[in-house]
Order: C-alpha cells, then sequence, then structure tokens
C-alpha cells in the first residue's frame, strides 16, 4: 500500500514542505528511517535525527525550523505525535478493510447478518446468531449458538465465543481468546470426587470492549459475567465465573480473578496481579503488579504486596525488609552487649 506525501497531508490537514509526490509504503523510527518509510518528530531530543534520516516523508510540529538541509520531504502539522497516531489508526482501518465470505465457512440456520461483514475461511458460525454491520471475522474462529455480535467489532484468527455470548459495539476481541468457557464450579462428593455443577448462565462484554489474545472469560454459573463498556484486558488473563467489571478499567497480563468478585470502574490493574474471589474492589483503584488480593478495597486506594495493602506504607515496609540482615544483626549485637 502506497501514499504520497500529498495524500497524507490531506489526511492530516497538515502541509507539505518538498515534494508532494514523494511516496511512502512502511513506517519507521526517525533514527531508523529509510526510503520509502514515514516517521515523525515530536520529541526535541530527536531532532539531530532529522537532518541524517532516510525517511522519505516525516510529520513534523508547524513550529519546527530546520537550520540545516533535510533531505526528508516534511508535512507540518499542529501536533506530530497525535498526527502520526491519527495515520496509524487509519492505515489499520484501511488494512482491516476486509468484506466478503470465503470458503469454506459454515453459516448455520437462522444467522442475521448485516452490511460489509467479512467471514474468513474455515470460520463456524452457530444457530441463531445474530451479526451487526461492518463486522469482521478472521479464519478458524468459532461463533456457538445464540451469539450476539455488535456492530464494527474484530474478532480475530482463532477466537472462540461460547454460547449465548452477547458482545457490544465496537469491541475488539485479539487471536486465541476463548470467552464462554465453563466457569470453574465443582462440588465435593463424599468419596473425595468432585461433581460438574452445571453453568447456565453467559458472558456479556458491552461497547468498546478489547481483549487481548489468549485471554479466557468464563460464563456465570447463572446469571451474568460481565465486561463493562470500555474495558480494556491484556493478553493472557483470566476471568473467572459471575465476575464483574466497571467501566474503563484496563487490566495487564497474567491477571487471574477468581469468582463473583465485582470490579470498579476506572480501575488500573497491573500485571500478575491475583484476586481472590467474592470480593469487592471500589472505582478508581490501583493495584502494583504481582500483588495479591484477599479482601475488599476501598474506592481510591493504591495498594501493593502479597498479601497487598497501602502502597505508601508498603514502599516504607519494604525499606526495612531490605535492611533486615542489617537490622538482625544489630539487634543480636545489642543483646550480647546487654547480657
Amino acid at each position: 500500500m502506497k501514499f504520497t506525501a500529498e495524500q497524507i497531508a490531506e489526511i492530516l490537514e497538515g502541509e507539505v514542505v518538498g515534494n508532494p509526490n514523494a511516496e511512502v509504503h512502511k513506517l519507521s523510527k526517525i533514527e531508523e528511517g529509510t526510503e520509502g518509510s514515514l516517521t515523525f518528530l515530536s520529541n526535541a531530543k530527536y531532532q539531530n535525527y532529522i537532518y541524517t534520516t532516510q525517511a522519505t516523508i516525516t510529520i513534523v510540529n508547524k513550529s519546527f525550523e530546520a537550520d540545516q538541509p533535510v533531505a526528508s520531504t516534511l508535512i507540518k502539522v499542529e501536533d506530530a505525535y497525535q498526527s502520526f497516531s491519527k495515520l496509524l489508526e487509519y492505515y489499520n482501518q484501511v488494512k482491516l478493510m476486509k468484506s466478503g465470505i470465503e470458503q469454506p465457512s459454515v453459516i448455520s440456520e437462522n444467522v442475521t447478518y448485516g452490511t460489509d461483514l467479512y467471514l474468513g475461511s474455515f470460520c463456524y458460525i452457530g444457530k441463531n446468531v445474530s451479526i451487526g454491520n461492518n463486522v469482521k471475522i478472521y479464519p478458524n474462529t468459532f461463533i456457538g449458538d445464540n451469539v450476539v455480535l455488535g456492530n464494527n467489532c474484530v474478532l480475530f484468527a482463532g477466537v472462540r465465543v461460547y454460547s449465548e455470548t452477547e458482545i457490544g459495539n465496537n469491541c475488539v476481541i485479539h487471536s486465541g481468546t476463548i470467552v464462554g468457557s465453563d466457569g470453574f464450579g465443582f462440588a465435593p462428593l463424599d468419596d473425595g470426587s468432585y461433581s460438574k455443577i452445571p453453568q447456565i448462565g453467559n458472558v456479556i462484554l458491552e461497547d468498546d470492549v478489547e481483549v487481548g489474545s489468549c485471554t479466557t472469560i468464563d460464563r456465570a454459573t447463572m446469571g451474568s459475567t460481565i465486561i463493562r463498556k470500555g474495558v480494556k484486558l491484556d493478553n493472557q488473563i483470566q476471568i473467572a465465573h459471575n465476575v464483574e467489571i466497571g467501566e474503563n478499567t484496563v487490566i495487564a497480563a497474567q491477571t487471574g480473578v477468581a469468582g463473583s468478585t465485582k470490579i470498579g470502574k476506572n480501575c488500573m490493574i497491573g500485571g500478575q496481579v491475583g484476586i481472590s474471589g467474592h470480593l469487592t474492589i471500589g472505582d478508581n483503584v490501583r493495584i502494583q503488579a504481582q500483588s495479591g488480593i484477599g479482601k475488599n478495597i476501598k474506592d481510591g486506594e493504591i495498594i501493593q504486596g502479597s498479601p497487598a495493602f497501602n502502597y505508601g506504607d508498603f514502599s516504607k515496609s519494604y525499606v526495612h525488609f531490605k535492611n533486615l540482615p542489617k537490622i538482625v544483626s544489630d539487634l543480636d549485637a545489642l543483646k550480647k552487649k546487654i547480657e
């Protein structure tokens, strides 16, 4: 895919300084720019690279004034960083602009779908599924019976969506993720074995949710596991049955949330956090990476550790922990002196 400086400037509402017909077909860092690449300059500490980069086109702020010759064609905009981000989003939309139903694929009875559907090869769509407009479903994806999938959703290759799942508008689910598998529910029997408890609920993903690769979201035992509007989940996360995650909460990789825990809105949870079941975590909570959560957390708290406690107290305690051998040595010396 090739773009000229003039085309890019039109998208970004910028001004071309140099050759308007200069063409690019790839992106690069400014210090690694090569012929045919597009880059940007927004951080002053990288300014020296503008004079040596081999990138064909460079996006710069309108305030930039060169004090040496610049080989690259410039596109001047109000904010180079924001404009480059906008261009990445546009490029991604163009790249994902697929439509049509590839074969082989299976569409079961009573399936409805809107305009501009892309269904990759080797996909399976179960009975009574409803799919909205402009949905992209990449190859080797499974969608079970009675699933509802809203508008402008993207399901990348190898996603598995179990029956009765409800997915809102503008959701993105990355490869290898499973939505709606059985919750971990077993009842112990007298002989030491376990009897499986049927998991008859579902999963609801509200609008604007993004789920990373190889994450698992379990269906509820009864009722729904709910991921609220705007939630962002990283790769390799486990969300257990009947969990509810509030609006605009973000969770980093390898975190596990046990069953029936309620997480508030606008929370930030670091990687490898373990959260016990049947807890309530308030709004605007910050949990540092590798923390272990075993009790309820109030609104606005920042916590760390395993078991986790207040972040400020943890930092003070850690200073003493690092010095523990010396403290013990000093105590032993003091004890001998007293004796």
